[in-house]
């Protein structure tokens, strides 16, 4: 049930932000360090890719069609083949950081997190040496909020539970957190979701229909970490790669579990040698995900 297929040999420096367009019956994902935008349709091969200006972290669908962006500063607004409309700057007095992980709420703002900016200018890892990224809420009027402190070291996962929950990690401190999503939108305190696992650190997350999270454990978990919604470590899902980063339900019944992964920091002959690095997977894990809310 859980082996785990190799999609595509996408060579991916960091692959991130999956999502699946039902429309299109589609994928759709980036690559941070690449530059670039993937689309993929399972079902025929059909694979097309789109460079963008500069460092490119996170990519959501919207209302009445394009993509909401997040570019290395900027959120902007995309249609393929068009040019990438500036529509807010979440941090103009943050020049050291960058835009990392992004995705549509429910409520159909966009939320997204800040970071130190841990690539040089060649593409090469940059040491960090602060915890400085945040998280904002973007709405459609083109209001930012932030949510949180200026405290995560690198901001991944943004999952929302029935229960009014929110999960968010930061990788830096191994730490997958849950907090209470208030009525006026605001955030509730800072809480341990789970105990930290011992394979890899946290990455990129979706949930099932049961409200149960998949995390990606990046830093060679080589894994999907699947926790119950009370934080209980259910399972692991094995995977060929070292670093898998994002992971999101797709298919017609959205049944299938993709994940992208990365080869960030690995040498040139690692990389020839090891295709599965930066690869997209395929896993039947035995439950159904939710369609992907639109921004707007």
């Amino acid at each position: 049930m859980s082996e785990a297929r190799l999609l595509l040999e996408a060579g991916d420096v960091v692959g991130e932000s999956i999502i699946w367009s039902p429309d299109e019956r589609a994928l759709w994902w980036i690559d941070i360090v690449g530059h670039r935008i993937h689309k993929l349709v399972p079902e025929t091969g059909d694979h097309e890719i789109w460079p963008t200006p500069g460092l490119v972290s996170s990519i959501g669908m919207r209302k009445g069609g394009g993509f909401i962006v997040g570019l290395e500063h900027r959120v902007a607004f995309w249609s393929p083949g068009g040019e990438f409309e500036t529509f807010v700057v979440p941090e103009p007095d943050r020049p050291d950081n960058r835009l990392n992980e992004g995705v549509v709420a429910p409520d159909g703002s966009f939320w997204v997190g800040t970071m130190q900016n841990n690539v040089n200018p060649d593409g090469s890892p940059r040491e960090m040496t602060g915890n400085t990224g945040a998280i904002y809420r973007i709405t459609p009027d083109a209001g930012v909020t932030r949510l949180t402190p200026a405290e995560f070291g690198i901001t991944n996962t943004m999952v929302w539970l029935d229960d009014g929950r929110f999960i968010t990690a930061d990788m830096l401190k191994n730490a997958l957190y849950t907090l209470e999503v208030r009525p006026d939108g605001s955030l509730g305190p800072r809480q341990m979701f789970c105990e930290p696992p011992l394979r890899g650190l946290p990455d990129g997350s979706t949930r099932d229909a049961e409200g149960r999270l998949y995390n990606a454990r990046v830093v060679d978990g080589r894994a999907i970490a699947r926790f119950t919604s009370n934080g209980r470590l259910d399972r692991y899902f094995d995977l060929p790669c070292r670093a898998p980063t994002s992971c999101t339900f797709g298919g017609p019944d959205l049944e299938t579990l993709f994940v992208t992964s990365s080869r960030f920091g690995l040498s040139a002959e690692e990389t020839r040698v090891h295709a599965e690095d930066g690869a997209l997977f395929a896993l039947d894990v035995g439950a159904r995900g939710l369609p992907s809310p639109r921004f707007g």
